[in-house]
């Protein structure tokens, strides 16, 4: 945390580039700020600096209703939906619709799956769905060409519900089955 001298004189020359590298909490007022918000300034003795805004909220302050100190930089609500379809890659490589639904993940994310659906498309060109079904068929793809595992173990370990539902994503994506993609032996390869 930068001392206290070095943040009152930035938040009073309201310089951006230290926007997100601290808050102002004023004691009067119950509020904190950025370093840019457009407000008059509050008395140097009334405030006090915190590193984050959800330090400044732990503290009891609420955030300025006009600069927004939730979204700061280094925030993650400043980089907008990017964040929310970033975490929610993160959740479906992680199997979160492997063994869930969009709901469900949605309201992990705290948004609607409608919304999330929408995300998806902007961001991705893709649904949710199709994404997860997307990473699946990669996990099985590597599994088929790097172990020697039974195409049942590889179908569950890939995140697949049933071996039905693995044929089935290969032979839509590929046009062919599973197995066709597993590298042949040596010797399978010299045959006619």
């Amino acid at each position: 945390m930068l001392d206290f001298d070095t943040c009152n004189a930035a938040r009073l020359r309201r310089d951006p580039s230290f926007d997100g590298l601290f808050f102002t909490a004023v004691r009067t007022t119950g509020i904190y700020c950025r370093p840019v918000c457009p407000v008059k300034h509050p008395l140097t003795r009334n405030v006090s600096y915190y590193p984050t805004a959800a330090a400044a909220e732990r503290a009891g302050y609420r955030p300025c209703l006009r600069c927004r100190p939730e979204t700061a930089p280094f925030c993650p609500a400043w980089q907008g939906t990017k964040t929310t379809v970033e975490r929610a890659l993160k959740m479906i490589g992680e199997g979160a619709l492997d063994r869930g639904t969009v709901d469900a993940l949605a309201a992990r994310l705290g948004i609607g799956s409608r919304h999330l659906a929408r995300l998806f498309e902007r961001h991705l060109g893709a649904s949710p769905v199709q994404t997860a079904q997307t990473l699946r068929i990669a996990r099985a793809k590597r599994l088929l060409t790097d172990t020697p595992l039974p195409l049942s173990d590889i179908a569950f370990q890939a995140g697949f519900g049933s071996i039905r539902s693995f044929n089935a994503a290969f032979l839509k994506l590929y046009g062919r089955s599973p197995s066709s993609l597993r590298p042949q032996k040596p010797a399978e390869r010299l045959r006619p």
